[in-house]
């Protein structure tokens, strides 16, 4: 007998899984989520978070959640595969990529070191100097995309350099993390931008242009407050040969890689796709650097068979650097997936709506809360926003909230929160970046991380502003039939 099955058979084995059956109905479904915000809550409490830590968490969650399936375990397999497959992952992933090589290969050209020299010859001080840095680090950022990047390289160059000016230490910590919130939460080649954007069906230069109101309204009062008070530091402990010497590494030729950085701006919020703007930036930023010589070829792509990984540069490792977070973005993606499958989604939309009535404003106070929330219990922010974005996405289009609009709640309020925080992974990342320069500085004060957080103005203003938005109304779009933004709310919801 012919083991072949038949076309009947066939079709069934090709279409996808539409429910699964758990123990403890819907809530089953979300053992795969929960259990992995309750180890990312724990393992950051013990201090011991990092990215792949992050990944066996979803690994080990979405394990058990096998067990409390009640259906065929070969359809949650399916469920499960069918999850990982969805689009909103793989192109986060992609636009990872691009964004990667590209912020590395900007770093490889001098770009951090063109920014400190002209905090160098600005010949400012006190607070107008922690004013300056957070202004350069929020060009930085945004230019590459990284506030986690942006943290570590100017608490190495410009924190020294701006306590030797006698600027606050606790401020001028403040206000490179509220530099990096700001091109994290604003660049189209930002992580938290292109998950924000690809997990709410939205472009991301739309996205961009819609948020910068807000990035703005934040940033204006931040550096103001950073004139007033980030002066008052004592520059009198400083070894000037220690802090000529550091700023001897710095060149103004590393400013010439602001041409890309624009020519992807442009290009991005002109409408063109992410990857064409990504693209065009890398192949201008390669030759450019080779011309002036801020960087060797040999730094942005190389072959050496004694490496692990034989091709080897900022090419490499700009890749490199968004691995382990595209395999945590595809179980997060593929757990939700089963939620939706298991009827969670469903449920707690249903019981969230409840109290939300027809209230839209009760909406987006719930999704700003969520994300909230979520920011709060885990450290590292992308992974944070991915754990939100199902909920915010659900909630969203029930009530024809705008795509853009949810992206930049969901960003905005991860961007804030994330570099808050004490026990946040870029605070401590700082901390200890500036605790390890102490060896090269004796002069150089530390700033514990619980000192830090109540002067993070750019975080606290993002953060209150969009609360204020979601209380208000204030700037609020709907969702037209075809996707269009409108002002007046659909038919069916008035």
């Amino acid at each position: 007998m012919s083991s072949t099955p038949t076309d009947q058979q066939q079709t069934a084995q090709d279409e996808g899984v539409s429910a699964l059956s758990f123990r403890l109905g819907a809530w089953g479904a979300a053992i795969p989520l929960l259990f992995f915000v309750i180890w990312a809550i724990s393992i950051s409490v013990l201090g011991l978070s990092s990215e792949i830590g992050l990944v066996m968490g979803a690994l080990f969650g979405i394990t058990l959640g096998l067990f409390f399936c009640t259906s065929q375990w070969e359809d949650y397999a399916k469920g499960l595969f069918e999850g990982l497959t969805q689009p909103v992952g793989v192109v986060a992933i992609v636009a990872w990529f691009y964004a990667g090589m590209f912020a590395q290969v900007l770093q490889v050209g001098g770009l951090v070191e063109g920014l400190v020299w002209l905090g160098a010859i600005s010949d400012m001080t006190g607070g107008w100097f922690v004013a300056l840095t957070f202004i350069l680090a929020a060009i930085f950022s945004t230019a590459v995309g990284t506030g986690y990047g942006t943290t570590v390289a100017f608490c190495t160059l410009m924190y020294p350099a701006g306590v030797a000016v006698g600027s606050d230490p606790v401020m001028l910590f403040a206000a490179i993390l509220s530099g990096a919130i700001f091109g994290d939460n604003l660049a189209p080649v930002s992580d938290t931008t292109i998950v924000s954007a690809t997990t709410q069906d939205a472009d991301v230069p739309g996205v961009v242009r819609s948020r910068f109101k807000y990035s703005i309204m934040a940033a204006a009062p931040a550096a103001i407050l950073y004139v007033l008070f980030g002066g008052g530091g004592d520059s009198s402990a400083t070894d000037p040969a220690a802090l000529n010497a550091m700023m001897e590494s710095t060149q103004p030729l590393g400013l010439v890689m602001l041409v890309p950085f624009a020519l992807v701006l442009i290009l991005a919020l002109s409408g063109q796709h992410l990857l064409t703007s990504l693209t065009w930036g890398i192949l201008v930023a390669i030759p450019t650097i080779v011309i002036v010589n801020t960087g060797s070829l040999s730094e942005i792509i190389a072959f050496d068979k004694d490496s692990d990984t034989v091709i080897t540069g900022a090419l490499v490792n700009g890749v490199q650097g968004y691995v382990t977070m595209s395999i945590l973005i595809l179980l997060i993606v593929a757990a939700a997936y089963l939620m939706k499958l298991g009827g969670t989604m469903e449920m707690i939309t249903g019981r969230l709506m409840a109290w939300i009535g027809n209230s839209v404003k009760r909406a987006e106070t719930s999704i700003w809360g969520i994300v909230a929330l979520l920011n709060s219990a885990i450290t590292i922010n992308t992974a944070a926003e991915i754990a939100a974005a199902p909920f915010v996405r659900e909630l969203g289009t029930r009530y024809h909230i705008h795509r853009y609009r949810r992206a930049n709640m969901l960003d905005a309020v991860t961007s804030a929160l994330g570099y808050i925080f004490p026990w946040g992974a870029p605070v401590l990342l700082g901390w200890s970046t500036i605790t390890s320069m102490q060896g090269t500085y004796d002069w150089l004060p530390a700033v514990v991380p619980t000192e830090v957080f109540p002067f993070v103005f750019q975080g606290w203003f993002l953060a209150l502003i969009m609360l204020f938005a979601a209380l208000t109304s204030w700037g609020l779009k709907f969702e037209g039939p075809n996707g269009e933004a409108v002002k007046e709310r659909p038919a069916a919801l008035s």
